[in-house]
């Protein structure tokens, strides 16, 4: 592997969608793994799988990697390799949920090389699994955080 890739492996949930909600994200980089999750009180399962891509990304120091983001959300792969957000970009998110987060991932998401790869969920895939354990875990037991641009109505 190179010392210029890192795997990105992603899950969001939330119970009720809306309601309380947690995503994981695990970065694999040569040696190295690190976990990240959090709970949240009331979100959706979109802006959970989307908060997921986004924490990995902005935990990355060094600019310039190439990152293989493991994902099982349509919703964010296809966004991003059909070129949806783009236009959604175009058109100010007219009638399109969650810009907020759209707009952190695209700032983030510029400093690297993204490459999405879309994964069946619950297929027994490691990294994807614990992502799920995580996010549920999350949303279960600790959604103590306040998604604010969802509760305040900012997330379209």
């Amino acid at each position: 592997m190179s010392e210029n890739r890192i795997v990105m492996y992603t899950d969001g949930a939330a119970l009720g969608n809306p309601g309380p909600g947690g995503y994981g994200t695990i970065l694999i980089w040569g040696p190295h793994k690190k976990e990240f999750a959090e709970g949240f009180r009331r979100t959706t399962n979109n802006r959970m799988e989307l908060l997921a891509v986004i924490i990995g990304l902005e935990a990355i120091k060094k600019p310039g990697m190439t990152v293989d983001v493991y994902t099982d959300s349509k919703y964010v792969e296809q966004a991003v390799t059909k070129g949806w957000v783009f236009n959604w970009v175009k058109k100010g998110f007219k009638d399109k949920k969650n810009p907020d987060l759209w707009r952190r991932y695209l700032a983030i998401a510029k400093n690297h090389t993204v490459n999405f790869h879309w994964v069946k969920g619950h297929a027994g895939i490691p990294g994807n699994e614990r992502c799920d354990e995580l996010a549920t875990n999350m949303a279960a037991n600790h959604p103590v955080l306040v998604d604010t641009a969802y509760e305040q109505g900012l997330a379209g």
